[in-house]
């Protein structure tokens, strides 16, 4: 297909990688900051992030229209390029070619993930009070259990590697990595912030504590000025 804004592919392309940067990957980042925020124990996290989040106005429109619906469009938009895509990994196996691969896998795996997580989650708490009031407990749950944390962190991994790469293939489908030398140089921090990502958002499930290990707490931030 020829580049042009009045193809229609062009323009979806571009709205693709802009979906998956701001709603999509800044999500995925906020939600490793309320994760990391389990650090200050269950009370902390239940009642000032789960319940100031869920009791915020529009909550339920915002998570519809600015998180739901752009990655629905994301994925599905992402199987029609895999479809008129080909792999040619095997004939070619420059890194390019497998990076293009693994970010379509990926792009499953995460989609298959959130189906999971957010099922698990967001979804039960609306049919389950007990569960809404201590999400802390629910999550503490599920990353006790080793096939649960494991596939936690294979899908978060698999998430910031798709918002990492992402990144780099917005560079040159938006035409601002135009040469090879920038485009190489650009993977390669690609991949430092996936690494460092992968760090940071693991270490944010250690508040919750992993594989049944006891958690790893910080003083409440609300109560450490107490006697001061």
């Amino acid at each position: 297909m020829s580049a042009s804004y009045t193809n229609p592919h062009f323009l979806l392309r571009r709205l693709h990688s802009l979906l998956g940067l701001l709603p999509a990957g800044g999500f995925l980042c906020f939600h490793m900051w309320e994760n990391s925020q389990s650090r200050y124990g269950a009370e902390y996290y239940n009642h000032y992030i789960v319940e100031k989040i869920q009791g915020m106005n529009y909550v339920h429109l915002a998570e519809i229209f600015a998180i739901a619906l752009p990655i629905l469009f994301h994925t599905f938009y992402g199987i029609v390029i895999w479809w008129k895509g080909r792999s040619n990994v095997m004939q070619y196996g420059y890194m390019r070619n497998w990076a293009w691969w693994v970010q379509r896998i990926s792009g499953f795996a995460i989609f298959a993930f959130l189906i999971y997580h957010v099922g698990w989650t967001r979804i039960w708490a609306e049919f389950e009070p007990a569960a809404a009031k201590d999400m802390y407990g629910r999550m503490q749950d599920l990353l006790a259990n080793p096939a649960g944390a494991i596939a936690y962190i294979a899908g978060l991994t698999f998430a910031l590697y798709h918002l990492c790469n992402g990144l780099w293939t917005m560079g040159i489908t938006w035409g601002l990595l135009t040469t090879a030398k920038a485009q190489k140089q650009a993977q390669l921090v690609a991949l430092g912030l996936f690494a460092v990502l992968v760090f940071f958002g693991i270490h944010s499930l250690l508040g919750f504590g992993l594989f049944g290990l006891e958690p790893m707490l910080s003083v409440n931030p609300l109560t450490a000025h107490i006697g001061g």
